[in-house]
Parts: C-alpha cells; sequence; structure tokens
C-alpha cells in the first residue's frame, strides 16, 4: 500500500459504493469457495446471478468450527483451500478457547487486506506519529500483536513490541511503560487489569502514566471491566473486535456508539443460529461473517463465529468511518455455569464484581463435594488496605441476592492470577472442575 494515509486505508466514499463493493466481492467469495472439495456439495445448485437475493444466499449453510475440525489436519489444505502452498506466506493460530485449535494460510495479498483492517483502527482512535504504542498481545502464531505492531509502523506510529507476560515479564512491561512513555497500550483487558494490580503494589500509578488510549480485544469487555481499565489507567478505552478467520473486523468509534463494522472487507449477517437466516433489524442473533478479501487461501464462507451481535445500518459523526454499520457485540455464546439446579450466567457474575472497586481481580470456579452438592468457588484477590471480612460479607450477600447460591469465598494473594492469566492468548476466568 503506497500514497498517503488516506488513500492507504482505501475508505469508501459512501454506502453505495460500499453496496457495490458487496456485489462483486460476495460473487467472487462464492466462486472461489467452489474450487475447494469441502465446499462441493455445500455450494451445489447455488445460481451465482442470484447471490443479492436473500433467498439464494441464505442457502448457503453456515460454517462452523467443528465441522472443520473433522477434516484430518494433513488434508486441511487440500481439502478446504483454494491456492497452492506455494502461495502462503505466513499461518495463523485459531484462539482454541472451545476446543483444538486450527491453522490457516495466509497469502501475500491476504495479509495486505488484514492489515489495512488494523491501519483504519489506529485512524480511528486518532492516532498519529506522535504517538508510540506498547503492544501487550501475545506474541506467537497467533496473529493480533503482529498484526497491530505492523500496521501501526505503515502508519509511521512508535511500538514497542512487548507481548503478552510470558514473552516480556509484566515488570519489565511496567518499566517500560514508566521509562518509554508510550501513549497508547493495546491488549487483552484482562492483562490490562493484571498490570494495573501489579503496577498498584509497585507504587506506580498507571493513571499517572503517559498512557492516553488503551485498544482492547480478543475478549469480550463488559462495562464493568471498561470502568475498572478507564479508572485505574486513567485513560480512554477503545473496544475492537476481530476473529482469526477474517481480521479485525470492527472498531468502536470514539463516540463508542457501537463497533463499525468494515462492511466492504466483510459481509457481516446477525441471523438465526438454528436456520440460518436473518433476524429482523435491531434483533440479537449470531454473527455469520463472509471475507470479501483476504479469502485468497481460505475461503470463508458464511462462517458462524459464535457471537451474538445486534446491527443497525451506520452510526453517527463525520469520520469516514461512519458510513460503516454499527454492531453492538452481545459477548461471545452465553457461558454458565449449573450449581444446585441454578443457571449462573458468567458475563453477570463478571459485572458483579468487577463493578466491586474492592475486587482487584477474580476467578470462579465450580467443584464437585463428596456430599453430591457443587460449589461455587470465588478466587479474589482484594484491594490493599480493606477489610477481608466487610468483602466476604458483601459479595456473599450478592451474589446470594442475584443467584441464589452461597459461593465459598477464598482470598488470594495479589498477582496470583495475573500469573496464571498473563500466559494465556484468553484468560480462563471461569472454570468447571466437576469433571
Amino acid at each position: 500500500m503506497t500514497g498517503n494515509v488516506s488513500s492507504r486505508l482505501q475508505w469508501p466514499s459512501s454506502r453505495a459504493e460500499i453496496e457495490k463493493i458487496q456485489n462483486i466481492r460476495k460473487r467472487r467469495a462464492v466462486e472461489l469457495a467452489m474450487r475447494a472439495p469441502f465446499f462441493r456439495d455445500r455450494l451445489k445448485g447455488i445460481r451465482l446471478d442470484h447471490l443479492d437475493e436473500p433467498e439464494e444466499w441464505t442457502k448457503i449453510p453456515l460454517l462452523t468450527k467443528d465441522q472443520l475440525r473433522q477434516i484430518p489436519t494433513d488434508q486441511f489444505h487440500a481439502q478446504f483451500c483454494v491456492a497452492p502452498r506455494r502461495d502462503v506466506v505466513e499461518y495463523w493460530r485459531s484462539g482454541g478457547v472451545t476446543g483444538k485449535p486450527l491453522f490457516y494460510p495466509r497469502s501475500f495479498e491476504d495479509m495486505e487486506y488484514s492489515i489495512l483492517c488494523f491501519a483504519r483502527a489506529f485512524d480511528v482512535v486518532g492516532a498519529t506519529p506522535e504517538d508510540m504504542v506498547h503492544i501487550s498481545f501475545p506474541l506467537g502464531i497467533h496473529p493480533v500483536a503482529h498484526l497491530y505492531a505492523r500496521a501501526a509502523e505503515g502508519l509511521g506510529i512508535g511500538t514497542i513490541w512487548c507481548g503478552s507476560g510470558s514473552n516480556t515479564p509484566s515488570l519489565t512491561q511496567l518499566e517500560l511503560i514508566r521509562d518509554l512513555k508510550p501513549t497508547i497500550w493495546a491488549g487483552m483487558g484482562s492483562y490490562g487489569l493484571h498490570l494495573a494490580n501489579l503496577a498498584e503494589a509497585q507504587g506506580f500509578d498507571l493513571s499517572k502514566s503517559s498512557v492516553k488510549q488503551i485498544i482492547v480485544a480478543a475478549e469480550p469487555l463488559s462495562p464493568a471491566k471498561r470502568q475498572k481499565l478507564e479508572r485505574s489507567w486513567g485513560a480512554e478505552v477503545s473496544d475492537q473486535f476481530g476473529m482469526t478467520e477474517g481480521a479485525l473486523i470492527s472498531v468502536q468509534s470514539p463516540r463508542h456508539d457501537g463497533l463499525h463494522v468494515w462492511s466492504d472487507l466483510f459481509f457481516c449477517e446477525v441471523v438465526d443460529e438454528n436456520t440460518g437466516l436473518p433476524v429482523p433489524e435491531g434483533e440479537v442473533g449470531t454473527m455469520a461473517m463472509t471475507a470479501l478479501c483476504n479469502n485468497n487461501v481460505t475461503p470463508f464462507l458464511r462462517w458462524n463465529s459464535g457471537d451474538l451481535i445486534s446491527m443497525k445500518p451506520g452510526g453517527h459523526g463525520d469520520g469516514p468511518w461512519s458510513m460503516f454499520p454499527v454492531m453492538q457485540h452481545a459477548r461471545r455464546t452465553v457461558g454458565f455455569f449449573k450449581v444446585r439446579g441454578v443457571n449462573i450466567n458468567h458475563n453477570e457474575l463478571e459485572d458483579l464484581l468487577f463493578y466491586n472497586p474492592d475486587v482487584q481481580d477474580f476467578k470462579a470456579e465450580v467443584h464437585a463435594t463428596d456430599s453430591g452438592l457443587d460449589v461455587l468457588k470465588l478466587l479474589i484477590e482484594p484491594r490493599r488496605d480493606i477489610s477481608d471480612d466487610a468483602l466476604r460479607a458483601e459479595v456473599n450477600a450478592k451474589v446470594q441476592k442475584t443467584f441464589e447460591v452461597t459461593p465459598e469465598i477464598i482470598f488470594l494473594e495479589r498477582g496470583t492470577l495475573g500469573k496464571e492469566f498473563e500466559a494465556s492468548i484468553k484468560a480462563a476466568r471461569f472454570v468447571d472442575k466437576r469433571g
């Protein structure tokens, strides 16, 4: 990509242009997929000249990770991919939180479009060459860290490639923030909270540091977690959303009116997971994503990402991103524990605990007991200089009132959970240990 920043970001000029791009690229996406043996029967009878008709498009079945896991690893390229191995320049690892991770090949052209997605994200948050971004996403075969870094450098923004705590120790990261004075911190929200907790223990007030903008992605951001991050860092949080099967798909604008979807690069639908049919506008459904540009090796077609979202046609403001549709993320497919017949929603439990300023961090586990009764254990790192008894009573009362379950509360030394979380791509904050 050459030329000035505006041309490199390739913003479409209107919604009509976006629609035209989708018309052309959806057909190309299906034609590419037709080359793969995996799609041979799935696309039989699909009429290429009628793809803009919802009745025709929705004949294409949703694609899931479980279906891809059925392909033997040594057959994945031959069965699913549509370009020879000589065109592959790198592999991306899927998150693998819900099962065996998959590895997706990417071509040079795929990489150009993928970096474009991340470059746009920096433009939306107002980053310029005057900024320096400290990157704490895990560095490795999972692509998120290096894509943020490459995109920033392409825009002339300085970078500090730290990776997660397993790449660069967390204490060293805090020293770098103090000494190199980055203006943007990018990482998973859970790791941002860990750094804040560790900084407090070291007597370093992150809210008075040089960081004024936080970029988070790769895990759900609840209102409670956002509030806690902004309070701890004294910085504005920008939520950004992507998936390994695509790239960075949507970015929160400075107005915080939702996540603007790069609909010229990805065709995203909100559908009923069982039927694959669209849900009414504004209602929550499952995201189905079709890659329109970075699909030159892996033709992801109506990919069921497992995310619950709603979407409206466009947002507000005068930025070039304002014409894109706006997505509200209802967080990943709802997780819950069933304890003594009661469903304990993970998102609700996280909000309940993180809204409490005396809770620095937590982990929830469910264990079976010899008596046959399950127990909810809350492993909590409390804020410094507070009464354990008072916090225990407060958390007990709120959990009982909300879920009608009495938890077992265990207080941990500060930093215990951070050491466990920081090496993970995504923190395992909710764990069922009943076997």
